[in-house]
């Protein structure tokens, strides 16, 4: 049963999860994003009843 055999799939498995714990995320950190969060008025808006056109 070859799978049960650790030798070249224990290796693949380090090399992938090395590659996704210290590679990935400097990559993924490294990316421009347009939506930069804005800070939120603390003053409430003034709100004008709307006037509807019938009576």
């Amino acid at each position: 049963m070859p799978q049960l055999n650790p030798n070249p799939w224990f290796m693949i498995f380090l090399f992938t999860w090395t590659f996704f714990l210290l590679l990935m995320p400097g990559k993924i950190m490294s990316y421009m994003f347009n939506n930069h969060p804005t800070t939120k008025s603390t003053q409430k808006p003034k709100l004008n009843p709307w006037n509807w056109p019938w009576p």
